[in-house]
């Protein structure tokens, strides 16, 4: 893996997670904070969406939408444990 390909893994994961800070009120971690909830979203949507049969294509955008969404079912299931 390149220096840009890293760079690019970071800038996706921290607009995942700010994307996800937005859709689930309540939540804001700042920078380093999205770049991992990006991160660890990508990750859960990267193991969650081939199981089912979901593919959202390639690219830059298509690497977004997929993080988002796993950033977004991981801070619901931060909230959830932080309510119980």
């Amino acid at each position: 893996m390149g220096i840009e390909s890293i760079i690019v893994f970071l800038i996706v994961g921290a607009i995942a997670g700010w994307l996800a800070g937005l859709i689930v009120s309540g939540f804001g971690f700042g920078l380093i904070g999205n770049m991992v909830v990006g991160i660890v979203g990508a990750f859960i949507a990267g193991y969650l969406f081939p199981a089912l049969g979901i593919s959202l294509g390639t690219g830059v955008v298509a690497a977004i939408i997929h993080a988002t969404i796993g950033a977004v079912i991981l801070l619901v299931l931060i909230k959830i444990v932080k309510r119980a």
